[in-house]
């Protein structure tokens, strides 16, 4: 047995309760479908001074659903680990796709990176943090090995970089209007 099935199996022994059992199964579930993600990019783009971060993290999670959910989880093809370890209980909605890398992961941190780098650190922060917790919420109910996890961060990270890249910085290429 690896590390990744002795980290999860010691979540399942010695962290789970019955309270915080409900409590990550409600932030597990903030993460289904990207609602989150989709809600705060809904939002920005809804209010004028932000649509420009709005479009941003838009972008990002649209580059972030390419790469996780069309890509990579079909390329890898790897089996949920409540799937392979018998011992493991999944104490949340069975997902229907594979495994790696986390969709709630990858969603969550592509707008929230996004949200890190346009806005200030006050919103950048709890944004991050959000989207830790969500993270670690997957390993909690037993949906996701902790690879897993890391890959859809930094897909999420990445895209979010990118987006932000794209359109709200100078590429360095870019020569000084002359006068």
């Amino acid at each position: 047995m690896g590390w990744e099935e002795r980290f999860l199996l010691f979540l399942q022994e010695s962290i789970r309760n019955p309270v915080l059992d409900k409590v990550m199964q409600f932030v597990t579930s903030l993460g289904d479908a990207g609602f989150l993600a989709i809600l705060v990019c809904i939002v920005l783009l809804c209010i004028k001074k932000y649509r420009r971060v709005g479009a941003t993290a838009s972008l990002s999670l649209s580059l972030d659903f390419l790469i996780v959910n069309l890509i990579l989880k079909n390329l890898i093809a790897r089996t949920r680990p409540y799937d392979v370890l018998e011992e493991l209980l999944l104490i949340t909605r069975r997902p229907s796709d594979l495994s790696f890398p986390s969709g709630h992961a990858g969603a969550c941190f592509a707008v929230a990176s996004v949200l890190f780098l346009c806005l200030p650190r006050r919103f950048g922060i709890p944004a991050l943090a959000t989207a830790g917790l969500i993270s670690f919420s997957r390993l909690y109910v037993g949906a996701h090995y902790p690879t897993d996890v890391l890959g859809g961060m930094l897909v999420g990270c990445v895209t979010g970089w990118a987006a932000w890249r794209l359109l709200w910085r100078k590429p360095p290429f870019e020569k000084p209007p002359f006068e």
